[in-house]
């Protein structure tokens, strides 16, 4: 494992440190019980830096719920799972460590629920789009930067589609649930020829079984959405995490509180927003008033 675990890998520590003091062990004890080397390698597995034994875990910690035990284990492969080597190997230098959370999460993720509020979430933005708001953003400060990290976000795009069909599939495509603040959809990007294509792309889009749209009019008024965009991914296993996006960093919500309140929150924004098929009459209407 790297010196920097991923979130999952720290998830996992979480989960096995928890296991712990259930047991009322310290981490002297708990070690000696594990037959570890000692409190610091038993630490080290609890912030996600060196795998668990889970077996041995569980055995040591009085662990005997079917349940809890299967789904430990599939967070367990969760963290076990090799970040996309290609995306890595090839736009490591445009990922930051944040940022390379968010991308572990889409890929292991079975659904993103997503509010936006400013510009359509990158996993829809056509490559101009996409280019015209990186090169706006404060993040970048060259051109080659700016193209390498357009380049890794098209890529990014590939979760939402099925694998070719000479390829073994490796997992279901992500099923994305997305709400679009009108301001995103009327905000020109890239001029009028860019605007257009992309609003063109996200009908395109809508379309796709594993994609629904809703738009958040400007009818709708005060909303609980206004504090800014964020996604919740949820999993095949563990509670759903999720992921608010500031100017500087990814902040990732994982207590039950916040999560719930975001939950709640978007629950309350579809109930606002526009139906799909009603979304889908919007953006048609909005890509011809685009000239």
């Amino acid at each position: 494992m790297s010196d920097t675990p991923t979130l999952m890998r720290r998830r996992l520590g979480t989960i096995v440190k928890t296991m712990r003091v259930r047991a009322g062990l310290s981490l002297a004890d708990a070690a000696k019980l594990l037959g570890l080397s000692g409190a610091p390698t038993l630490s080290k597995i609890e912030h996600g830096k060196q795998r668990p034994d889970l077996d041995k875990f569980f055995a040591a910690y009085g662990v005997d719920d079917p349940a809890h035990m299967a789904e430990t284990r599939k967070i367990a492969k969760f963290a076990a799972a090799s970040r996309q080597r290609n995306l890595f190997a090839q736009y490591g230098d445009a990922i930051r460590a944040s940022f390379a959370d968010f991308i572990e999460l889409e890929e292991i993720a079975t659904r993103a629920d997503v509010y936006a509020a400013q510009v359509i979430p990158g996993l829809l933005q056509t490559v101009d789009y996409a280019h015209a708001v990186i090169e706006g953003s404060s993040k970048w400060s060259t051109a080659r930067e700016v193209r390498t990290f357009t380049e890794l976000r098209m890529k990014r795009q590939r979760i939402l589609a099925p694998p070719p069909p000479h390829e073994e599939p490796v997992r279901d495509p992500l099923w994305m649930c997305c709400v679009l603040d009108e301001a995103c959809l009327r905000r020109e990007i890239g001029g009028p020829g860019v605007h257009r294509q992309q609003l063109t792309y996200l009908l395109e889009a809508s379309e796709k079984p594993n994609v629904e749209l809703q738009v958040l009019s400007f009818n709708a008024g005060a909303h609980t959405g206004l504090d800014g965009s964020y996604t919740m991914f949820r999993f095949e296993a563990g509670e759903p995490i999720v992921a608010v996006e500031p100017l500087t960093t990814s902040i990732y919500l994982e207590e039950d509180a916040h999560v719930g309140r975001y939950a709640r929150a978007y629950s309350s924004l579809r109930a606002q927003a526009l139906d799909v098929d009603g979304s889908r009459r919007f953006i048609s209407r909005l890509i011809e008033e685009v000239h």
